[in-house]
């Protein structure tokens, strides 16, 4: 059966009902090759009776009346098609004109709709379909009140993407059945804050255990406006199986490599059940990370790179209090930008400079007008920024967002006077073997694996990303150092090509071979701090991390119910 609900969906139906007509032809030819050899094509019996496909088995749900009689039609050619291979294969005409059967193509809303009322879930084998890609942001009132429904208003489901609706209503269909459903879906249904609430609720209710998986892939499509998404193709079924299979897809590779495994965990890799929870503090003993600081200013506290000598030339006694100031957009394409930091200056310093005068009442009018409370609240310091998180020590900086093209999100070290956004986030105190950590193959892996994504951009989360990241646990001070030394190296690599971009040095065609070999000696420093043997891909890089995050978060769990009780 194929749920469908979205006119984009009326492929799903054809190409199935295609490939299992393809399907079908392989087996007879090898069932029948010696038959074949023997008489020349020449059959005691009639071809007719070979095939046991037909459009009648294929049962569907699309939303909208037009397109539910193309897939019907489409169908009906499709069998054609497979009609005519079949005849050219074993030399009989094969053909089913006039039509006698039909597909069983109900017009209706698929998440509205009893599933059994289509087809007694006894008779199906087999659920899939491609629903529609709709996050809970971009969803019609009428989606989301579907997909409360669906979901029967659970705590933690209340920004769950449209396509999770299906997943639920598969296991709800298929209960106490042998019954197997796959979709395709976006990424974000095993990544970020939702993969936790969905996959455990999935588990609890159904017992769901995933059978196979695409990894995340680009979606192609001819169509025009074609969406620019990463996809999943998930299996799944209330029972399970004793091997599993991952296809894997590794960075810049188009075909995929399969892994057999016993078990598939909500992140699509090898592993146990469990999602990761949103972390208040740091799984390990590492610094505590930040948020950037927010101007919430209207542009007046911050100087343009075109306007900042002008503006000390004309206020040269502010000259101190103008500090770089770096956003992820700054940070990573290069554009100076600088900032009016104010925390510390003088009062009469502020009276008596019309120039500061003028930006600063700028701010409390921008601030007064504002439909937040709390932004208004914060007119009577206009001064300031709104929200102050700049450390007082050097820091790792991090992107908040980066492409999803680069296969290292270019973290940085800075002092204290670099200002950064609410952009970037920040590990104060962090060290140069922080750094190293950071920067390396074996975060930006679990980062790929658990982040987020603003389109198919990752999204960097400290209470999901940092604070649940499984830091090493018996690293030795040799293996330390020879990762600060390796993350020294990345940075005087970079700062050998100090007049091009972090964008460019990134780029997978423009990174100069000596920042890819610094950050190759990096990866092999990091990885020799968790294990002996080397590792050969992301996936045994993500597959091991979750391992000694079961390890490490387990005694941390049974704490926490200790000091509860």
């Amino acid at each position: 059966m194929i749920p469908a609900s979205s006119t984009s969906r009326i492929s799903t139906t054809v190409i199935t009902y295609r490939e299992l007509r393809a399907l079908e032809l392989e087996i007879l030819l090898e069932l029948h090759r010696n038959a074949l050899r023997e008489t020349q094509h020449e059959f005691a019996f009639d071809v007719t009776s070979l095939s046991l496909i037909d459009v009648d088995q294929m049962y569907g749900i699309e939303i909208e009346e037009f397109p539910a009689r193309i897939a019907e039609v489409a169908l009906w050619l499709a069998d054609h098609q497979a009609n005519i291979a079949l005849s050219e294969a074993f030399g009989q005409l094969y053909q089913r004109i006039p039509l006698k059967k039909s597909p069983h193509i109900l017009c209706a809303n698929a998440l509205r709709t009893d599933w059994k009322t289509v087809l007694l879930p006894e008779k199906c084998s087999y659920i899939l379909g491609n629903p529609p890609f709709v996050g809970k942001h971009l969803m019609t009132g009428e989606q989301g009140e579907d997909l409360d429904r669906v979901w029967r208003n659970v705590s933690g489901t209340g920004f769950l993407d449209l396509v999770t609706g299906w997943y639920a209503l598969a296991s709800e269909y298929a209960e106490g059945q042998r019954i197997v459903a796959a979709f395709v879906s976006t990424n974000s249904v095993c990544q970020g804050e939702q993969a936790a609430v969905f996959w455990q609720e999935m588990f609890r209710r159904f017992g769901t255990k995933i059978h196979f998986a695409h990894q995340s892939f680009k979606w192609e499509s001819e169509a025009r406006g074609k969406a620019h998404v990463h996809c999943v193709v998930i299996g799944f079924a209330n029972f399970d199986v004793s091997v599993k299979r991952i296809f894997e897809y590794s960075f810049g590779q188009e075909e995929p490599t399969v892994a057999e495994v016993p078990n598939i965990s909500p992140y699509l890799v090898g592993g146990s059940d469990t999602v990761l929870p949103i972390r208040r503090a740091p799984l390990c003993d590492v610094p505590l990370i930040v948020n950037g600081n927010k101007p919430a200013d209207g542009g007046n506290l911050i100087i343009e790179a075109a306007a900042k000598d002008s503006f000390v030339q004309n206020n040269p006694a502010v000259a101190p209090y103008v500090r770089p100031l770096l956003s992820a957009d700054q940070y990573i394409n290069g554009a100076d930008r600088w900032v009016l930091w104010l925390l510390d200056a003088p009062p009469h310093l502020i009276r008596d400079n019309e120039g500061l005068r003028q930006r600063i009442e700028a701010v409390r009018q921008f601030r007064q007008a504002s439909p937040k409370e709390s932004t208004r609240r914060m007119a009577d310091r206009p001064t300031l920024f709104d929200q102050i998180r700049q450390p007082a020590e050097p820091y790792i900086l991090i992107p908040r967002h980066s492409s999803e093209n680069r296969r290292y999100v270019p973290f940085g070290y800075f002092g204290p006077d670099v200002i950064i956004s609410d952009s970037c986030t920040a590990v104060p105190g962090a060290t140069h073997y922080h750094l190293g950590i950071l920067c390396s193959g074996m975060h930006m892996a679990w980062m790929r694996a658990v982040c987020g994504r603003i389109k198919s951009d990752y999204r960097y989360s400290n209470k999901l990303v940092y604070n649940n990241f499984p830091w090493p646990t018996d690293a030795t001070e040799a293996q330390r150092a020879k990762v600060e030394e390796c993350a020294r190296g990345v940075l005087a690599a970079r700062e050998h090509f100090s007049g091009s971009t972090l964008a460019d040095l990134y780029d997978p065609i423009s990174m100069p071979p000596a920042l890819a070999k610094a950050q190759a000696d990096l990866d092999r420093a990091v990885d020799r701090c968790y294990r002996k043997e080397a590792f050969t891909s992301d996936r045994q890089r993500v597959e091991f991390l979750f391992t000694l995050y079961e390890q490490i978060a387990a005694p941390l769990a049974k704490e926490g119910r200790k000091k509860r009780k």
